[in-house]
């Protein structure tokens, strides 16, 4: 499925503010927009560099222009609107392309899970061969370490939040449910995802704590370019 049929191109200039990028159009003027990412984004931009983004015909929005894809330091492209990340796992889901999480009837989003004080992103159930629920919670991984040795890494900031959820899905093997932690890779040179232990050492821990008790680590990289976005292949979880 194509996730962005109206893009249009432009050229990266900053990003300030967290949610705010300046870009210039073809014609030269400069355009403030919205950017939809709340991590620090290192390594995905490069000022004077092309770019993409959408257009929303949302009246109530003061920007309406979100950024889409930025071209990395190494000429990679990244998507970068970490918002995308769950319409690409829900989509691969419901068309197979996960062959892990294939086999369920029934997939809802959002799923609360009060014992634990958390929400998850998808919960899975009605398989044939597995009684088990099946929760999965997704993360958007854009950060690429060096110029082309193809490791990516998760988190690209401290996310306590990424440890708390950590924290449910161990829980919920507890309770006998199925749990993954699913690493969506929107970065066109990561071909491993490995937890980032010199930016969040927290994060790794609770990582190699959660896969011991029975997460799955699972990853998949989509395929980018400035008309389509598609989740296409596994790579590998390398947890040292």
């Amino acid at each position: 499925m194509n996730f962005y049929p109206e893009f249009n191109e432009a050229i990266f200039e900053k990003r300030y503010k967290r949610f705010l990028t300046d870009i210039t159009q073809p014609d030269g003027t400069t355009l403030t927009i919205h950017c939809p990412n709340t991590g620090s984004m290192r390594n995905c931009t490069a000022p004077g560099t092309p770019c993409w983004y959408s257009t929303s015909d949302n009246k109530k929005r003061k920007y309406a222009q979100t950024l889409e894809i930025t071209t990395t330091p190494s000429g990679h492209l990244a998507g970068v609107n970490t918002g995308r990340a769950n319409k690409l796992v829900a989509e691969a889901i419901e068309n197979g392309v996960i062959t892990e999480l294939s086999g369920y009837n029934d997939l809802k989003a959002e799923v609360k899970c009060e014992d634990f004080e958390s929400r998850l992103d998808f919960r899975l159930r009605d398989h044939s061969a597995d009684d088990r629920d099946c929760f999965v919670e997704v993360k958007s991984v854009t950060l690429m370490d060096g110029e082309s040795n193809g490791e990516g890494f998760f988190p690209d900031s401290v996310s306590v939040r990424g440890s708390k959820h950590l924290q449910a899905l161990m829980g919920l093997v507890d309770q006998g449910h199925r749990a993954v932690i699913f690493y969506c890779v929107q970065h066109s040179g990561i071909e491993t995802v490995s937890p980032a232990d010199h930016i969040d050492e927290e994060y790794g821990k609770w990582l190699r704590k959660a896969v011991a008790k029975g997460v799955e680590a699972i990853a998949y990289k989509a395929v980018i370019s400035p008309s389509e976005i598609t989740l296409a292949q596994r790579i590998p979880v390398v947890i040292p």
